[in-house]
């Protein structure tokens, strides 16, 4: 019997996603949670599985094109199968489908490239809520497995060719890839939404340069490479914290203050921009948040953030220093009411009680909503953080 594959709900807001690649072909045979097809949403690109094995009989929707959860996107059965796909209207679109049973876009990728069969992923144990199988239930399958025939099994990598913008012919238009179309109409609803302001800080960097190098090695045994991203997330936490206006969002309605500072964390990819979040990332330790800030890095450029990873950020850190920037004025992440730019950090001369000295510095730009924050304020948000850095680190 065919089987449709639809446009799942990626997340509770996402009421549309747009087809980006299709991994396989009419003709080609498929197997059950194989990935399929790669979705985007404006938050994130999901490789979506095949809910069962067969052959792609019919692909419905092309390359590039939104359409509304639920609707039918391919056709799965069997060779030579007749297949008949009833168009879907708005009134009789069927309710959203899970991306798999009780399975994460993530835990289906793992099954189909360490090659699980269906027999074998019902013998493994979910822990997760209602028993929803997890990534750490798969590491230890594959574990197991891998000591019971004694050859480990491998993670494949590839590469993903895409031909640069710089690359096409002089004078070709260049179609707009979904992300970055998304990208624009953010960036043009955000100014047109907010008022900018921006207010431009200097801190000295020496004790936070110290302090790294003092504690590398430690911190290389463990496993973990603290960038100064990680320093300065430390900085805006402990500056929410103090002024907790920074971190809430404003609607017609009133201000909303949002009890959790959830960071999100702007990654350059190979087609533009995308902000993973660290939740609740007040709570973590400086590991913590080094760790996390290398995980969502290297999710974002694999193309394997799920949409729970870039959703719900309250405050947005940009490091635009790492190409050698020295400030810039970056646009509000909406709904957040604000985001801070930090420059490359560089060694200048200043005056140190009427002194000349020599000191790495760097530029802390602070973008935010002049509807909910005041200039005053933003400039005490800043000198809370420009105090976290120079006095790094606070007992």
């Amino acid at each position: 019997m065919a089987t449709n594959i639809v446009m799942p709900q990626l997340g509770e807001s996402i009421i549309e996603g747009t087809v980006g690649k299709w991994l396989k072909q009419v003709g080609d045979s498929v197997e059950q949670y194989e990935p399929i097809l790669e979705v985007i949403t404006d938050k994130v690109t999901t490789e979506i599985p095949a809910l069962a094995a067969g052959t792609l009989l019919q692909i419905l929707i092309a390359e590039g094109a939104t359409v509304k959860v639920g609707t039918p996107l391919a056709v799965i059965g069997a060779p030579g199968e007749t297949s008949a796909v009833v168009p879907v209207s708005p009134a009789t679109a069927p309710a959203p489908q899970p991306v798999a049973p009780r399975l994460t876009p993530v835990v289906a990728r793992m099954i189909a490239e360490n090659h699980i069969t269906a027999a074998e992923l019902t013998t493994i144990c979910g822990t997760g809520d209602g028993g929803r199988v997890g990534k750490k239930d798969i590491e230890n399958f594959l574990r197991a497995r891998a000591t019971r025939t004694q050859a480990p099994a491998g993670e494949p990598t590839g590469t993903d060719a895409r031909v640069h913008p710089a690359e096409q012919a002089a004078g070709e238009v260049i179609p707009l890839s979904p992300m970055r179309r998304a990208i624009a109409e953010h960036m043009v609803r955000s100014k047109q939404t907010a008022p900018h302001v921006t207010t431009v800080h200097e801190a000295e960097m020496a004790r936070v340069i110290a302090y790294q190098r003092a504690h590398a090695a430690e911190w290389e045994r463990q496993g973990v490479k603290v960038t100064y991203s990680a320093f300065f997330a430390q900085a805006v936490i402990a500056a929410l914290k103090a002024f907790p206006i920074v971190n809430a969002t404003f609607t017609a309605q009133g201000i909303v203050p949002q009890p959790d500072i959830n960071l999100g964390i702007a990654v350059a990819v190979a087609e533009g921009l995308i902000v993973p979040v660290i939740q609740r990332a007040d709570e973590k330790s400086l590991l913590g948040i080094a760790r996390a800030i290398h995980d969502l890095a290297m999710r974002a450029r694999e193309n394997r953030l799920t949409p729970a990873q870039v959703q719900g950020g309250t405050f947005t850190l940009t490091n635009y220093g790492v190409f050698g920037s020295l400030f810039g004025t970056p646009i509000i992440h909406q709904p957040q009411s604000a985001i801070l730019g930090t420059g490359a950090i560089q060694k200048r001369v200043i005056v140190v009680d009427d002194a000349i000295a020599i000191r790495p510095m760097v530029y802390l730009a602070l973008t935010f909503d002049h509807r909910l924050i005041d200039g005053a304020t933003g400039d005490q948000f800043m000198q809370r953080v420009k105090q976290f850095l120079e006095t790094y680190p606070i007992v």
